[in-house]
C-alpha cells in the first residue's frame, strides 16, 4: 500500500482529502504544518506529499526547500495546493520544488489522477533503473513539439488554470472539442496531466 502525508492546517479540508485517498486505497498520514511535516519525515518516509502553500510556523515553500536540500528526502514527489491560480503563483510552486501544482477548489478526480501519476512516474524510474537512489528532480520536458495554432490558444487558457468548460465557453466552441484538443496535446508532448502541460507551456514559452 502506498502512503502520503497530508500537509495542510484547514481541518475540514485534510478531513475530505483525507477520506478521498483513503478510499482509493492509500495510507494517509496528516500534518498541521511545514515543520510538523518534517518531525514526522524524521521518523517514516512516505511515497508522496500533498503540501498546502499557505500554512503557519513553516509554509509549503520554505518545507519543500528543506525536502530538496535533504539528500534522504529529496527524491519525494510533491503535489502543492494553493488558492492562487495566477500563472505566477504556478511558476513559483513549479520552481519552488513541486512537481505538480493544484488550485483550490479542484475535482476530487484530479487530485487522485495527479497522486497516481506521480507515484506511476516514481515506480517507473525505480524499475527502469535498479540503482535508482537520486532524486526526481524534474521531469523530461520535451520542447520540440509543433501545436497547431488552435492547439496553442487553448493551451494558453489551460496554462491560466481554467477548466475544459470555461475554456470552451471563451473560445465558443463545445467542451468536447476543448477535451480533444487538450488530449492531443498531452499526446504529442508525452505528458500525464493538465498541471504537467501548464508546466511544459510555461517552460516553453506558450504561457
Amino acid at each position: 500500500m502506498k502512503s502520503l502525508l497530508l500537509i495542510d492546517d484547514d481541518p475540514s479540508f485534510v478531513l475530505l482529502a483525507g477520506d478521498l485517498l483513503e478510499g482509493q486505497g492509500y495510507a494517509v498520514s496528516r500534518a498541521r504544518n511545514g515543520r510538523e511535516a518534517l518531525t514526522y519525515l524524521e521518523k517514516s518516509l512516505p511515497d508522496l506529499l500533498v503540501c498546502d502553500i499557505m500554512m503557519p510556523e513553516l509554509d509549503g515553500y520554505r518545507f519543500v526547500q528543506e525536502v530538496r536540500a535533504n539528500p534522504h528526502l529529496s527524491w519525494l514527489p510533491v503535489i502543492f495546493l494553493s488558492a492562487k491560480g495566477e500563472v505566477t503563483d504556478r511558476i513559483k510552486g513549479l520552481k519552488g520544488g513541486a512537481d505538480a501544482y493544484l488550485v483550490k477548489p479542484f475535482e476530487p478526480e484530479e487530485l487522485v489522477a495527479l497522486v497516481e501519476a506521480l507515484l506511476s512516474r516514481t515506480d517507473r524510474m525505480a524499475n527502469s533503473s535498479p540503482t535508482f537512489s537520486e532524486p526526481l528532480k524534474s521531469m523530461h520536458l520535451d520542447f520540440d513539439v509543433a501545436l497547431t495554432p488552435t492547439e496553442a490558444k487553448v493551451l494558453q487558457h489551460v496554462a491560466r488554470g481554467q477548466s475544459n468548460k470555461e475554456i470552451a465557453k471563451d473560445l465558443s466552441v463545445s467542451q468536447r472539442t476543448i477535451e480533444s484538443h487538450v488530449s492531443n496535446m498531452l499526446i504529442k508532448t508525452g505528458l500525464s496531466n493538465r498541471t504537467e502541460l501548464t508546466r511544459w507551456a510555461i517552460e516553453s514559452h506558450y504561457a
